[in-house]
């Protein structure tokens, strides 16, 4: 073969080949969906914390792909921040708050997680949902929360926080459920707590210290559920009892110092499940209760008179959820005499 027309050939094939470079770049683009910046917060967050289910964080790599975090399918930003029953001993990072899509974070049954919940969260105008339960947070709730108005779900359950509950997290206009029960919590239930915004709001506050009345504004709220259990209020709750209302659940168990007439409050038809134990309720148990589809109920341990109304679901649950009151009577109790 003629050299020039070899030398033609060879240059020829050569213009077929992908180099290296080229193949690998174009592939890399179509893989890689992980925004940069969130890449940089979640290095930062590894290097924090460095739990043992992060083996999957390898630098480099699409965070995508990652263990415990999701990308939105349209935007590929981080959204979804979920570290739970991770052997981690630190502090919540504040470089969490480097991902601006974020819109549910959960740091749940870590027990070495420790310190306060960090300020940068307010920066997260997307947050919907914020769950740090189970772990050694400590410090006071702070008030900062407040400015993170998209957030729909609060839980910050079984921790060390301590101090009184701050006023201003009532003020969220889309929040719909709060859980701040087993802490160290101190001080009264804030007035401003009559004031939420959103229908069929649900309040935690049970197994704190809270003392003192149970302010009149929380009859202005249409509970779905509220749990004020185990703690140290006094004096009246009827305001919580609303025959137009949607609740659901009530319990104000163990407070021992709740005192209102049982026979004048009127239940929800929603009303599922009841629990006033361990107080100083007194009066009869309305009749209403029988058209209640009940699922839970405890009035033990009161100052309760009168006849048990027979019918509906009542009897359906034995004598224990009657117990030690004045002078009830009627199945499951003894007959009335």
């Amino acid at each position: 073969m003629d050299t020039r027309v070899s030398v033609f050939l060879t240059l020829l094939l050569l213009c077929f080949v992908p180099t290296p470079s080229s193949s690998s770049s174009r592939s890399l683009s179509k893989t890689v969906r992980c925004n940069k910046n969130d890449y940089k917060a979640l290095m930062k967050i590894k290097a924090e914390l460095q739990p043992y289910n992060m083996g999957s964080w390898i630098p480099n790599t699409d965070c995508c792909d990652w263990y415990a975090v999701e990308c939105d399918s349209t935007t590929n930003r981080i959204v979804t921040l979920s570290i739970f029953q991770a052997n981690i001993s630190g502090q919540i990072p504040e470089a969490v708050g480097d991902l601006p899509y974020l819109n549910y974070i959960m740091f749940h049954h870590i027990t070495n997680l420790t310190g306060t919940i960090p300020s940068t969260l307010t920066n997260l105008k997307h947050l919907t949902m914020l769950r740090l339960s189970n772990t050694n947070l400590s410090g006071p709730i702070p008030s900062f929360l407040s400015q993170i108005p998209s957030l729909e779900f609060l839980e910050l359950s079984y921790n060390q926080f301590s101090g009184s509950i701050p006023s201003s997290l009532s003020s969220l206009p889309n929040l719909t459920v709060l859980h701040l029960d087993r802490n160290s919590l101190i001080g009264t239930i804030p007035e401003s707590f009559g004031k939420f915004k959103q229908p069929s709001f649900s309040l935690y506050l049970s197994h704190n210290q809270l003392s003192g009345e149970i302010p009149k504004s929380l009859g202005d709220v249409d509970f779905n559920t509220i749990d004020l259990s185990r703690n140290m209020l006094q004096g009246d709750a009827s305001m919580l009892f609303k025959a137009n209302g949607s609740t659901e659940g009530i319990d104000l168990s163990r407070n021992h110092m709740l005192e209102f007439d049982l026979s004048k409050v009127e239940f929800a038809k929603n009303l599922q499940s009841l629990d006033i134990s361990h107080n100083k309720i007194y009066g009869s148990i309305p009749e209403t209760i029988t058209g209640l589809d009940l699922q839970g109920l405890n009035v033990s341990y009161n100052q309760l008179c009168g006849k048990i109304p027979q019918g509906g679901k009542v009897q359906n649950f034995d004598s224990y959820s009657f117990y030690h009151n004045k002078c009830l009577c009627g199945s499951p109790l003894a007959a009335c005499t």
